[in-house]
């Protein structure tokens, strides 16, 4: 009891007024502060919200008109991407958990890790899983009293679309999470098949751009290590990549001296790349 007393003391001592005067402290601002972390927070689930009801409108409200992305897509596009994505994926579970907020003034930087889910259906028992992971840093100003997104920049991210077996694998796709412009590196792609299937895979590199194009694949079987490589030059445009690796499984019936060979999974690993610019002390996130 005596330490709750002690407490409470210490706390009043820290709120005097003389306390206040000789450090500078500023009740009022702690109080706006508080607020202003409140409703920030308040926008992010709100986008979670509404992302998992697939409300658009209401998603897109929280939006500043001049958005732009690190990526470089501006409102009208990253609009589109969402309208495409759900049309597409219209069951999709979205998750944030906010690890920090910085606010100064009326600007807020807020990193926060961000997940996704969806089981897909398929014909043939060949049903998908749909995950995704990102760690990313949204950037927010307030403007008339509410807080909007101005630009977002994605600092990691691994998402996969596996189907039939291939959702059972332990796929392992490793690459840079950051690379300068114009340079070497190397993506890795290692997981190991069941028994009796024949594994082949790909591994291509794509620029994130929308529309999205797609990279010619190359299959090649599996290595007997379980292991496959491939060296990419990154690109000079200034624009991040995917690294997409895409795995096939085929299992061999053999019957009356024939070869039947039936697709029994498949899917696609995807982790991002960012490109860093060759002159990157010019560049702002929200300018690209």
């Amino acid at each position: 009891m005596k330490k709750n007393l002690l407490s409470l003391l210490l706390f009043t001592i820290l709120l005097s007024p003389a306390a206040i005067a000789e450090e500078g402290f500023n009740f009022f601002k702690l109080h706006i502060f508080n607020n202003d972390c409140r409703e920030i927070k308040s926008v992010l689930n709100s986008q979670v919200k509404y992302a998992n009801k697939t409300n658009f409108d209401k998603f897109i409200a929280t939006y500043d008109k001049n958005y732009v992305n690190a990526d470089g897509f501006n409102l009208d596009t990253y609009s589109q991407l969402i309208r495409d994505t759900w049309k597409t994926y219209s069951n999709i579970e979205y998750g944030m958990t906010i690890k920090d907020i910085s606010i100064k003034d009326d600007e807020a930087t807020v990193s926060v890790t961000e997940t996704s889910f969806a089981e897909i259906p398929a014909p043939a028992k060949l049903d998908g899983i749909l995950k995704s992971e990102a760690d990313s840093v949204y950037y927010l100003k307030k403007s008339d009293g509410d807080w909007k997104v101005t630009s977002d920049k994605v600092l990691s991210e691994t998402t996969s679309l596996l189907y039939g077996d291939a959702r059972d694998l332990d796929i392992k796709l490793t690459a840079p999470q950051e690379i300068q412009a114009g340079k070497e590196y190397t993506a890795s792609l290692e997981f190991t098949p069941p028994e009796d299937v024949i594994a082949i895979a790909s591994i291509a590199s794509d620029k994130v751009e929308y529309p999205q194009q797609q990279a010619k694949e190359v299959y090649r079987k599996l290595p007997d290590d379980n292991i496959l490589e491939r060296i990419f030059v990154s690109n000079s445009d200034n624009v991040n990549e995917y690294v997409v690796a895409s795995i096939g499984l085929t299992k061999a019936d053999i019957s009356d001296l024939s070869i039947q060979l039936s697709l029994t999974g498949f899917g696609y690993k995807i982790v991002r790349v960012n490109v860093i610019p060759e002159k990157s002390e010019d560049v702002d996130v929200k300018d690209r």
